[in-house]
Parts: structure tokens; C-alpha cells; sequence
């Protein structure tokens, strides 16, 4: 193919990528075991608390226009006559090259107790708004294009959204998800679909966002050695768009019910640094590293997450000076 053809189909490659766009836009998560109602709202109200979580995520530091994240969620259990239930808000803030998408949804899950432990089916309701940053857009530079008759001015192609300012072009569209959760003492599975409805976001006659759906499957396990100060806590998370995929493999050690660190390894291409503390009763502060794995290593320091998290027993008014540790979550 000559070399200035070649440029001209990749700008048009690009274009009609643009108006057709449709991908995988749910954030990673590098401490999932500690978040699960930031992708499962049957997971809100789990160990019959109250729980108040906020994280925060640099994904590519050293690359300009870094990814970054940031997740809040809040919720609580309740109970009608003999019946178990929660609710709660979750806000997620997510910036990924010229896109940026802010959702706000409220969730519910019914608890049922089965064994010794409780299933919980929940339900993600809200809203998407996802931002496009077309002035950022510099089809000359990605294609080192000068000439004049080889393609068509940015401004002037129709397949590209345009926008005013630097706020670019934004659309918002309902959103759903759903969500299984069943948890013990020992152990915990989780299974999750997120933007079941595949919303469709338009920002003008020709260019829409479409957000495809991505199923969550994790599950984790508390294993208490001899030496009772010490457990293992091994789990894994299986992400996928059904049309590419990730799994997530963590390995974690906790000390004294207060003190955790592990290592884990995502398939995707790179290795992960945990470590977490019971600041004070209730109180969780963690942190995660993560080195690529793969051809980012040149170009990237790797990624970083910091999460707090607190746990309230809100059902026990008797006891207003305890709280409860939530590193079983």
C-alpha cells in the first residue's frame, strides 16, 4: 500500500470508529475484594452494616493524559418485619483519553438468609454521562498529514463529533445493572452485569456512544493458618465484554485482623502490590501498585489506587460505642 494511502484509510479508519463507537468503558479495579458494590449492587448492605467507601485510581502514570478514576458509594441494610434488605448511591467519576463518563445510580438488594450465610439479589439503577473531547483530536498529528487535497479538515468531517470549547460534545442515557451475591463467614461469590440495557448515548444525527455491558465474576476465600494471628485471603475476578476479556488473580495475608498485604496478577499484562490497615475499629485505608506487565513498562510507571472504607453497625442501637471491622467485606 503507498505510504500516503495508507494514512488516508487509517483517518478514515478513525472517523468511522468515531461514529460507531462501542467499548469496554468500566473502569479496573485493583482491590475489588474491598469495593464490590462499585460493580455489584447485591453486594450493598453485605455483614449487615452500613458502609461509607471512596477510591481513587491513576491507571497509566507517566503517559500524558493519564487515565484516572475515581468511585464513592455509600449504603446501608434495613429490615421490613423478618426481611433483609439495602440500599445505596454509588458515583463514579472515570476519565479515559478524550472520553470521560460521570454515572450517579442508586441501588437495592434483597437478603435472604440460606446456611450460614446470606444470598442477595440487586438491582443498579441511574444515569451515564459520557463526555467526548473533540478538540483534542489532531488527525494530522496521529497521521503526520500536511498535505492539502489527502484528506478532509477535522472541523469540516462530519463523522467526528464536534463540540464548543473545551467541554467537547456530551450525551446521557439511563443505565441498569444487576447482580447476585452470596456470602459467608468463609467465604464469598459474586456474579454481575453492568449496563444491561446497552444504553445508547447520542451527541448529534450521525455520532452516538454505545455503552456495552461487562460481566463481573469474582469469588474469594478466608483461610485461617495454625498460628491464629495469620489468614490467607486468595481471589480472583473474571472482566469481560464478551468480545475481549481479563482475570484478576489476588493473593492476600492478613495479620492480627488488622494488618494486610498480598500480591496478584493480572492476565491482561501486570503485577500487583496490595497493602491495607485497620487505621482505628471500622476504619480500612488501602493501597495498590501496579507494574505493567508488557510494552506499557516503556512508557508508564505503572498504576496506582488508594481506597478508604468504613463500617457502621447501624441495626444495633444498644450498642452505639461498637463498631465492627470490615475486613471481611
Amino acid at each position: 500500500m503507498p505510504f500516503r494511502l495508507r494514512y488516508i484509510v487509517l483517518a478514515f479508519a478513525l472517523g468511522w470508529c468515531v461514529a460507531l463507537l462501542k467499548a469496554q468503558t468500566d473502569p479496573q479495579l485493583g482491590q475489588y475484594m474491598h469495593l464490590k458494590a462499585a460493580y455489584n449492587p447485591a453486594a450493598a448492605g453485605e455483614d449487615e452494616l452500613m458502609h461509607i467507601a471512596g477510591m481513587h485510581r491513576l491507571h497509566t502514570t507517566g503517559i500524558t493524559d493519564m487515565p484516572m478514576t475515581t468511585y464513592f458509594t455509600v449504603s446501608a441494610p434495613f429490615h421490613i418485619l423478618n426481611t433483609h434488605h439495602a440500599a445505596g448511591i454509588r458515583f463514579l467519576n472515570d476519565r479515559y483519553g478524550l472520553f470521560s463518563n460521570q454515572a450517579l445510580h442508586v441501588q437495592y438488594a434483597y437478603r435472604h438468609k440460606i446456611g450460614n450465610g446470606f444470598l442477595c439479589v440487586g438491582i443498579d439503577l441511574g444515569f451515564a454521562n459520557i463526555r467526548f473531547k473533540a478538540d483534542k483530536l489532531n488527525l494530522d498529528s496521529i497521521a503526520n498529514l500536511e498535505q492539502d487535497g489527502y484528506h478532509r479538515p477535522q472541523s469540516e468531517d462530519n463523522a467526528i463529533p464536534q463540540g464548543s470549547g473545551k467541554d467537547g460534545v456530551t450525551g446521557m442515557g439511563f443505565d441498569l445493572g444487576l447482580g447476585l451475591y452470596y456470602q459467608t463467614p468463609q467465604w464469598w461469590a459474586s456474579v454481575s452485569y453492568s449496563h444491561v440495557n446497552h444504553a445508547k448515548i447520542n451527541w448529534s444525527d450521525r455520532t452516538f456512544f454505545t455503552l456495552n455491558g461487562t460481566m463481573y465474576a469474582a469469588g474469594g476465600y478466608n483461610w485461617r493458618l495454625p498460628d491464629r494471628d495469620w489468614m490467607l485471603r486468595p481471589s480472583a475476578m473474571l472482566m469481560t465484554d464478551f468480545a475481549s476479556w481479563d482475570v484478576n488473580l489476588t493473593l492476600m495475608a492478613e495479620v492480627k485482623q488488622r494488618y494486610r498485604f498480598g500480591a496478584g496478577y493480572r492476565v491482561l499484562g501486570s503485577v500487583n502490590l496490595l497493602f491495607g490497615v485497620d487505621i482505628i475499629s471500622g476504619l480500612q485505608l488501602g493501597y495498590t501498585y501496579e507494574l505493567p506487565a508488557n510494552r506499557l513498562i516503556k512508557g508508564s510507571y505503572g498504576a496506582h489506587e488508594i481506597y478508604l472504607a468504613y463500617g457502621l453497625d447501624i441495626l444495633s442501637p444498644k450498642r452505639t460505642n461498637r463498631y465492627k471491622s470490615i475486613r471481611y467485606l
